[in-house]
């Protein structure tokens, strides 16, 4: 399929990528909104068609792009969860009061997805709540962490 690009899916389970008709596709702070002409799983890869995309070389372009999906196309989130978007900017405060530094992504481990906090130095904190993870206030912009800031 002429045009076809490679995906790689952060979404549980991967294909539920194809669920959302439209993507933004980033890179170096551009943005460009597709629509998802056709899909399938090749192996144990994914595939896309995408209106615009129609030969080999508007494919490789894409590469290297980060997918996005347009905040109105997604499911609210259940009572207790959050998007991982929305964690990223959160200024992370400790249970004596001490500021952490601001969360600047995530990563996904087999045991618990990790925070990744920069302030003074960077620090990794395991998401687990109700034992990390105290509190995330989306509102105030905070999340309340029980981390020993030594560590």
């Amino acid at each position: 399929m002429l045009g076809a690009v490679k995906v790689y899916s952060a979404t549980r389970p991967r294909e539920n990528i194809f669920d959302y008709p439209v993507w933004t596709l980033v890179l170096n702070g551009q943005s460009r909104d597709y629509a998802v002409l056709g899909s399938r799983q090749q192996g144990k890869g994914l595939i896309a068609t995408l209106a615009g995309v129609s030969d080999r070389d508007s494919a490789m372009a894409l590469r290297g792009h980060e997918i996005r999906v347009p905040r109105q196309q997604l499911p609210a989130a259940e009572p207790g969860e959050v998007y991982w978007a929305d964690l990223q900017g959160l200024e992370v405060i400790n249970v004596d009061g001490s500021r952490l530094g601001v969360v600047t992504g995530l990563m996904e481990t087999g045991a618990n997805d990790v925070l990744v906090v920069d302030g003074d130095r960077e620090r990794l904190i395991p998401y687990v709540p109700d034992r990390h993870v105290l509190e995330v206030d989306l509102t105030a912009g905070q999340l309340r962490v029980d981390w020993d800031p030594e560590f």
